[in-house]
């Protein structure tokens, strides 16, 4: 490779690409390319599967465990299509962590616990069913929810009853309990097929509900530190704010005494450091809980965690008009199957499908990667508008397209004597050569949009 530089540095260094650089008249500069990198021109096999993460690029990247708290829904409810994000980012994040030689935690914190129990519990003791929990058991709870949180709006009873249920529970009331664990065991059970279908694996389901206890001690040891400031309305809170002037503040107790969100989010904190001792953690959420772990962080620091420096909030914005054909959605499932349903009907209306053995399961495939793709093409922080139309496109960057490219690239590729074989191959093989910097961009920001654009380019 030769290139004509006017101003020639007064220092050129050789790298795992680059095997000799020499110069010749008229400032000639020369690049020999290391030959072992033309093994790319020929198909990958398995040894190849760690080309572009053994790069010289990531010798000061420090290795280590990583915890990623991600996806996290609340128990009792369906699956909500604004789960997706926090599923699939973090699964991403989770996957390129452990490429780069990271032990990787997988954790699904799910939502167990809290006010919205009690008012699930106090209703349904009035409105539930056993027999309808049976046959369909998250939609009868969200109708129970749904119910009871309307009825609440009037009824002090029910409001009441809430408030008497959740405190039964912070009580390890047996009955309360038992009714709890039972829509907790039925709630995970159904979100395992949802993940099943994404291919996001779990290595620890957690929740809210196993620091309860702990979450009394962390409230103690704020009193003991003397963080813990109590309000005319009989609320604890901690100071937050930068100046000490209690300009800001996080509630970590009600008056009644009963634990919030942060409160058991502290002492999780304090848990999986003792327990897994994690080099850094993770949190992947939406943008509207900034504030929220900005807070935890302070706190943690407050009580004199100098590991909460290498806790990390990676935050999305919104998904705008997500629908299916039958109107407007809130469940993952129905925009799953509406992602598999268009993309199987845009395969028999198309021309050139070929014939398969399972046309579903191609659909289906397609349809999960083109959701993922529309997602991850952009900034994680920006909201975006869900298009159907726009996401099943054939062509463009969108999964679909992805999904063709790699087609045609190892049909192509695979015949030695077709006229473009070689030009293929080096197109390849020069967009290759920037993989190590996409991977180091990507680990960076923990931006997925970096791989899709360089994957885009593989044309």
């Amino acid at each position: 490779i030769e290139l004509n530089y006017l101003y020639f540095p007064a220092q050129l260094n050789k790298d795992n690409v680059v095997e000799e650089i020499s110069t010749g008249p008229g400032g000639m500069i020369t690049f020999k390319v290391h030959r072992k990198l033309l093994k790319m021109l020929e198909p990958f096999g398995e040894e190849d599967a760690k080309f572009g993460f053994n790069s010289e690029l990531f010798n000061t990247v420090k290795k280590g465990k990583t915890l990623v708290e991600f996806s996290s829904p609340n128990i009792a409810k369906k699956f909500h299509a604004g789960h997706l994000r926090s599923t699939i980012i973090g699964n991403f994040i989770a996957n390129l962590k452990e490429s780069l030689g990271n032990h990787v935690i997988r954790m699904n914190y799910l939502g167990d616990w809290g006010m919205q129990f009690g008012l699930l519990g106090a209703g349904f003791e009035q409105f539930g069913s056993q027999e309808k929990l049976n046959v369909n058991p998250l939609q009868h709870l969200f109708d129970v929810y749904v119910q009871a949180n309307k009825e609440a709006e009037d009824n002090k009873e029910i409001q009441l009853a809430a408030r008497e249920f959740f405190q039964k529970l912070e009580q390890h009331d047996s009955q309360a309990m038992s009714l709890w664990q039972q829509f907790r065991e039925i709630t995970v059970k159904e979100y395992q097929q949802v993940y099943k279908r994404l291919g996001v694996p779990f290595d620890v389901y957690s929740g809210e509900s196993f620091h309860q206890e702990q979450a009394r001690e962390v409230v103690q040891l704020l009193q003991t530190r003397g963080l813990l400031k109590t309000t005319e309305r009989g609320t604890s809170v901690v100071d937050v704010s930068a100046e000490g002037d209690m300009s800001s503040c996080s509630t970590v107790l009600r008056s009644d005494g009963t634990s919030l969100y942060i409160t058991r989010d502290i002492a999780a904190a304090i848990d999986r450091k003792e327990k897994f001792n994690f080099d850094e953690m993770i949190y992947v959420t939406d943008k509207s809980q900034q504030n929220h772990f900005l807070h935890l962080f302070h706190i943690l620091r407050l009580m004199g965690h100098p590991w909460a420096e290498s806790c990390r909030h990676v935050s999305f914005g919104l998904v705008q008009g997500m629908s299916t054909r039958r109107g407007e959605v809130v469940f993952l499932e129905d925009v799953l199957d509406e992602a598999c349903a268009r993309m199987l009907h845009n395969m028999q209306q198309a021309t050139t499908t070929k014939e398969m053995a399972d046309p579903g399961d191609t659909a289906e495939k397609v349809g999960m990667s083109a959701l993922i793709v529309q997602d991850f093409r952009g900034p994680l922080e920006a909201d975006y508008r869900f298009d159907w139309d726009r996401i099943l496109q054939a062509q463009g960057d969108t999964g679909v397209f992805l999904q063709y490219t790699h087609a045609r690239l190892r049909s192509t590729c695979a015949q030695k004597f077709v006229p473009n074989w070689l030009l293929i191959r080096m197109q390849v093989f020069i967009n290759q050569l920037l993989f190590d910097e996409v991977l180091y961009q990507s680990n960076r920001d923990l931006q997925p949009r970096h791989l899709v654009t360089f994957l885009t380019k593989l044309r």
